[in-house]
């Protein structure tokens, strides 16, 4: 991105991808999610086109692109109204792991699947007691006398484990269980023996499904380790980043969506002789909106241009205010949308309030408002860490 204008390359992305939207829309998306179905159409579509693989490098069957052209393509869908919550987990998460830290033979068993989406693949962090402290991690890797591992422990809140055939577990080795956290990646089929996962009941409106995982002393082969052993914190970040990055994307495109719906409607509904959007209190909030939108828009595509260009600490900083504004800005306008529509706002027919529980969600995951804030306000501020 050079003078805040995206290349041509990237703008015909956004078209291309914006048409394929169009063609599935919410009503796909809503009916998947009702009827226990997955968006697996789309998300085959998707990567026969070349859309879900656009960052993965081009040996591996991949785009070739950077991460700031995935976040385009989850912008664009969910503009559409049928955001894949995979494609924060799936291309962007261990694909960028896989593809950065993973072995030739690593990235060639597994990057393909990504790139054409015929591969689909879980992370797992998230464990009950630890919350958002990574550091109290207690799922553990201990090696074998062959070399391989057995992982025992469990995690909480993952997504599309349903729908995945290995899942990129975070844990620690057993030597490392005191100390600062110095986490061990590994790529867990999700039919392994000792492997369970139980599905978490969510008021969320959305084919995605999350769920409890228990492993049970896993037998894993020592190439299931991604990455070093005792690499540190930089290795897992490198995960993070593009996850916050495409977590604002998405939450970026929410806020497009709810937006053009509203004012579509404001222009359309008349009830004092004049398009409801005539008047101020409709008006300016819905202005508001879009200039909180397009300054979103903006900074998460500043976070994607700082990580391509290999500043990972500015994209940190920009990452997580990114992940910020762009929770604030879906939640606030899908409630504004809803305001807008009055009491239709609140029937199924218009498809709003089904997105209200998943537009405040932006807020809470992949990282929290707070923990983000914390960031900020540790590294961009320079104020006391206090927690």
């Amino acid at each position: 991105m050079s003078n805040f204008t995206e290349s041509e390359e990237r703008r015909e992305l956004r078209k291309a991808v914006a048409a394929l939207g169009a063609k599935y829309g919410e009503h796909y998306f809503y009916d998947a999610a009702n009827s226990g179905r997955k968006t697996t159409e789309l998300w085959s579509e998707a990567g026969k086109l070349g859309y879900l693989g656009v960052s993965i490098p081009e040996e591996f069957g991949g785009g070739g692109g950077d991460i700031g052209d995935l976040a385009a393509v989850c912008e664009e869908l969910a503009v559409a109204g049928c955001p894949l919550l995979l494609m924060v987990v799936s291309p962007a998460i261990v694909g960028t792991v896989i593809a950065q830290y993973g072995t030739p033979e690593q990235k060639q068993r597994w990057l393909p699947g990504l790139a054409d989406g015929t591969e689909t693949y879980a992370f797992s962090i998230t464990e009950p007691d630890a919350g958002s402290n990574s550091h109290n991690l207690v799922t553990t890797a201990t090696k074998t006398e062959d070399g391989g591992w057995i992982l025992k422990g469990g995690k909480t809140y993952i997504s599309g484990v349903d729908e995945a055939s290995h899942v990129l577990v975070v844990g620690r080795t057993a030597d490392a269980r005191s100390g600062k956290l110095k986490p061990a990646l590994f790529m867990v089929p999700t039919d392994a023996e000792g492997f369970s996962a139980q599905e978490i009941e969510m008021g969320i409106t959305s084919p995605e499904k999350q769920f409890t995982l228990f492993f049970d002393d896993i037998r894993l082969p020592a190439d299931a380790l991604v990455g070093s052993e005792d690499a540190g914190l930089e290795q897992l970040f490198a995960g993070l980043n593009p996850e916050r990055i495409m977590a604002a994307s998405m939450g970026t495109g929410t806020a497009r969506w709810a937006l053009n719906k509203a004012v579509a409607y404001a222009k359309e509904r008349d009830v004092w002789g004049k398009p409801i959007g005539a008047h101020q209190a409709i008006a300016h909030p819905l202005a508001q909106l879009h200039i909180d939108i397009e300054m979103t828009r903006l900074l998460t595509q500043k976070a994607a241009a700082l990580y391509a260009a290999g500043d990972l600490m500015g994209a940190g900083e920009a990452a997580n205010m990114a992940k910020v504004a762009a929770g604030d800005a879906a939640a606030r306008a899908v409630d504004t949308a809803i305001q807008t529509h009055g009491g239709n706002g609140l029937a199924n027919e218009y498809g709003l309030v089904q997105a209200l529980a998943a537009s405040r969600l932006s807020n809470i995951a992949p990282v929290s408002k707070q923990m983000a804030l914390n960031f900020v306000a540790q590294f961009s501020l320079g104020l006391p860490k206090s927690y």
